[in-house]
């Protein structure tokens, strides 16, 4: 398993590209913007795309969905129907629609090669929040951060599911690495340790 991180669009949203090196075959985790530097990083990696895989509907996360799919027509897009979001000229701004996405959550498991993603409800930053795990690696969207968690004031958000998010991340077993869909990387024993909110979280 290759982990690469792309910063993309308008706020430098974290893209990942998620490798499977025994069959090479990848997911394309939140890709946020350019769409060309998406695609160019994952034809560099010498992986063929298996799915692209969102962790929440903000348009800073799939901003770059329309251009892949020019070029990669048949490759299944994933995003939780709870992100789906319809409504005025500021929630189709937020949550821009993502046509023929595939709906997932709780419990479900997304094939990449030999690897297996599993999807775990994560609402607060958004209804549809979801935290994809691989292995030893936790990609958390904006539900967790190195130090901080996702903001819960944006249509959708509430700070009762983040909390009861975080501290279900904060109690999963071992010390898997967290990639965050923005900053620095980071480990689940580091944020239960330095995490303010985590610590709040897993108090309650």
């Amino acid at each position: 398993m290759n982990i690469k991180c792309l910063q993309v669009g308008p706020i430098g949203t974290n893209c990942y590209l998620l490798c499977d090196e025994t069959t090479q075959r990848c997911a394309v985790i939140d890709p946020g913007g350019d769409a060309g530097r998406v695609a160019a990083a994952v034809a560099e990696s010498g992986c063929a795309p298996a799915a692209i895989l969102l962790t929440h509907g903000h348009y800073d996360h799939t901003g770059g969905v329309a251009g892949l799919r020019q070029q990669w027509p048949e490759v299944p897009v994933y995003l939780s129907r709870r992100d789906q979001c319809e409504g005025d000229s500021y929630m189709r701004q937020l949550f821009p629609r993502v046509p023929d996405s595939l709906d997932y959550g709780e419990g479900d498991t997304i094939p990449v090669g030999s690897l297996t993603l599993e999807v775990l409800s994560t609402p607060g930053h958004s209804e549809g929040s979801v935290t994809l795990r691989c292995g030893d690696a936790l990609f958390c969207g904006d539900t967790l951060f190195a130090g901080s968690c996702g903001r819960t004031d944006f249509p959708g958000g509430s700070m009762k599911k983040i909390m009861a998010s975080l501290k279900r991340l904060g109690q999963l077993e071992g010390d898997p690495a967290v990639y965050p869909g923005h900053m620095e990387s980071s480990t689940l024993e580091r944020e239960r340790r330095e995490n303010p909110f985590l610590h709040q979280a897993m108090s309650r």
